[in-house]
């Protein structure tokens, strides 16, 4: 789910050293709701692979590296897992703010349901239509905000340096659907003025992610 807001009212979310991703003066949130299967070190075989699901509350940003390169992704806003040993990790390894949750995923006749103990709730359909009040014009448009992006984003050493880290996917194909019913107080919390502006569904990607590379910031 992409969720758009007022460039003004997302500004202050952004970490030091990125800056807000817009279009039409709004900025944009995403949820990303995923089924996880045997997610594993590189190299490892896939039974000794983790199932899980997965949450991810994100903010898409820009980076201008000190190379002179700017890259398009996402600031890493929260995280929710259903799995305890994935919440510890999560937590030790990185600075993606993850927690445990209750989470339920039921498919019916083409749609799909998804349900946190955290109080977020997602239904949607089948139909390829945006939400009454995208701010999108079309579905080529919408397309560009359908996380997850090429690259992560997020603030580490007190907000001194980034850590950008890239995936790298396979069969990336993001089908627009309808969002039907949304709840999603955590992402509310933070920009109570966003509104939906478009629900993508994408399946069976294989998905890598590169070692994370870190840049202190100059400035």
């Amino acid at each position: 789910m992409t969720f758009a807001a007022p460039e003004a009212s997302l500004i202050r979310l952004v970490a030091p050293g990125l800056t807000l991703d817009t279009f039409k003066q709004f900025g944009f949130l995403a949820i990303a709701c995923v089924e996880t299967r045997s997610l594993r070190p590189r190299g490892f075989p896939n039974r000794l692979g983790m199932d899980f699901f997965l949450v991810g509350y994100r903010l898409f940003v820009r980076f201008d590296s000190s190379s002179g390169r700017r890259y398009r992704g996402l600031q890493i806003l929260g995280s929710e897992t259903d799995r305890w040993n994935m919440a510890i990790g999560g937590r030790a390894l990185t600075e993606y703010s993850y927690r445990k949750v209750r989470a339920t995923v039921s498919r019916d006749r083409g749609g799909v349901e998804v349900a946190t103990s955290s109080g977020l709730h997602i239904v949607i359909g089948d139909k390829p239509v945006l939400p009454a009040e995208s701010v999108f014009d079309d579905a080529a448009a919408a397309r560009r905000y359908a996380g997850p992006m090429p690259f992560t984003f997020a603030s580490i050493r007190g907000g001194r340096a980034i850590v950008r880290v890239e995936g790298s996917r396979a069969h990336w194909e993001p089908r627009l659907v309808e969002p039907r019913a949304i709840a999603a107080p955590f992402l509310h919390g933070l920009a109570p003025d966003a509104t939906p502006a478009a629900a993508f569904v994408v399946e069976h990607v294989d998905y890598e992610w590169k070692r994370g590379i870190v840049e202190t910031l100059t400035s």
